[in-house]
């Protein structure tokens, strides 16, 4: 397998790998216009852009964009990120052309017509309002605001209800005009592609674009502080942070094996402690997030309201107890599972256009397999270990606590407790 890149004069980025054996291929675009690309005013836009894209083109109906890819037995789809906005389809090999003829129409000759601007502001509340219902989906919109307060990074990808009722077609057409700049676009395809193909296809498409800055975006400064709503809920829903290296930061790799050891599966400490041994939860795990300047190690868990601050106790404890005493052999597996969740999900057409472009927009570049696994390899129990003691001295958490929650740990308790 082959990755080829490419970049247009003005400087649209191209980048294909070749799958030998795949009839499929999957092509999609990826633009860095997500939700930390945003200004206050326009917060929720991107995802708002999104839904519009598939509404209709100047040569194509709503329906027709639809039926392009469907008659061919493909698939279509777009999704919103807080740092990128993807629109992609999953297509046999013979049928990439027509994929990417769509794909680029939805994205360069979009119709914001007022009427199909009004069905989509009601679904996009409606999806709002469901996001609210769903205490361990909301409660990370919390935590997130939080960690980040004040900052792009921070706000939800959704946006808050005022924005989205006040959106009309020269916001949207204003974002497209700041963020969807060539500089801004990459073009990924993987599977039944040819690489030379695929070049002159984006050349045709996107290649009279001109060139031009867009704003610079704001870069993450980790806060913290607390967010608590009591609500008569069943459950204490609460989701603790901590500033974590960001994807241009090798430690990013230490911090995922930490918090797989934490949190990442049924033979982590935090699974086996609080669930198996003490029985203090249901659900409970630790993951790292990155993004291209800034991340967050998180910690979700949800419990009773009487026994919420016994979990949380015991989480912070066993956050500050890894400084000292992280295994060979618990490092050993989660480098493991590292390594094969990064393999496994190499198997998909899907997954490796969508690995092209997330790595291309952080480096500028797509680091061969090898390099990856080579920096995997190197992490050792000390870079494990000097991930919870740089949490402990730390000294700033992020906090957010949904549910029946009067009584439970502020997080300058937990700060206090994390630095004992």
């Amino acid at each position: 397998m082959t990755v080829e890149l490419h970049r247009l004069a003005n400087g649209v980025r191209v980048v294909t790998e070749h799958m030998p054996g795949l009839q499929s291929a999957s092509v999609g675009i990826w633009v860095a216009a997500g939700g930390r690309h945003e200004r206050l005013d326009q917060n929720g836009i991107a995802h708002f852009l999104e839904h519009m894209a598939f509404k209709g083109t100047k040569t194509r109906s709503a329906l027709q964009i639809a039926e392009s890819i469907e008659d061919v037995g493909g698939f279509i789809n777009a999704y919103t990120s807080r740092e990128m906005t993807a629109y992609y389809a999953r297509v046999l090999g013979e049928d990439t052309g027509l994929a990417l003829d769509v794909l680029s129409d939805i994205v360069l000759n979009p119709v914001f017509d007022p009427h199909e601007i009004e069905v989509e502001r009601h679904v996009i509340l409606q999806e709002i309002g469901q996001s609210h219902d769903t205490p361990d989906d909301v409660i990370f919109d919390w935590l997130q605001e939080t960690a980040f307060p004040d900052q792009p990074l921070g706000r939800t990808i959704l946006g808050p209800v005022a924005r989205v009722e006040s959106f009309g077609a020269s916001d949207l057409s204003g974002f497209v005009d700041e963020r969807y700049a060539p500089d801004n676009l990459i073009v990924a395809a993987a599977g039944a592609v040819d690489h030379d193909a695929i070049v002159r296809l984006a050349e045709d498409r996107f290649g009279h674009l001109r060139s031009h800055p867009g704003p610079v975006i704001e870069p993450g400064r980790f806060g913290g502080g607390e967010c608590r709503v009591v609500k008569d809920l069943e459950q204490a829903h609460v989701a603790m942070a901590f500033a974590g290296p960001g994807y241009q930061d090798d430690d990013v790799y230490a911090a995922q094996i930490f918090s797989s050891i934490m949190g990442g599966g049924m033979s982590s400490r935090l699974f086996q402690e609080a669930r198996e041994k003490r029985g203090l939860c249901y659900t409970i795990f630790a993951q790292t997030g990155a993004y291209s300047d800034s991340g967050l190690m998180t910690i979700y868990a949800g419990t009773s309201g009487e026994e919420l601050g016994e979990l949380m106790g015991l989480t912070v404890d066993e956050l500050r107890r890894a400084g000292d005493d992280i295994s060979d052999a618990e490092m050993n597996r989660a480098r493991a599972q590292l390594k094969a969740g990064l393999l496994m999900g190499l198997e998909s057409a899907s997954s490796r256009a969508e690995r092209l472009a997330r790595l291309l927009s952080i480096w500028d570049r797509v680091p061969s397999l090898d390099e990856i696994v080579g920096k995997i390899d190197a992490v050792t129990v000390g870079c494990t270990r000097q991930i919870a003691q740089n949490l402990a001295a730390s000294g700033s958490a992020a906090l957010a606590l949904y549910g029946p929650v009067e009584g439970s740990p502020s997080v300058g308790e937990v700060s206090e407790r994390l630095a004992a």
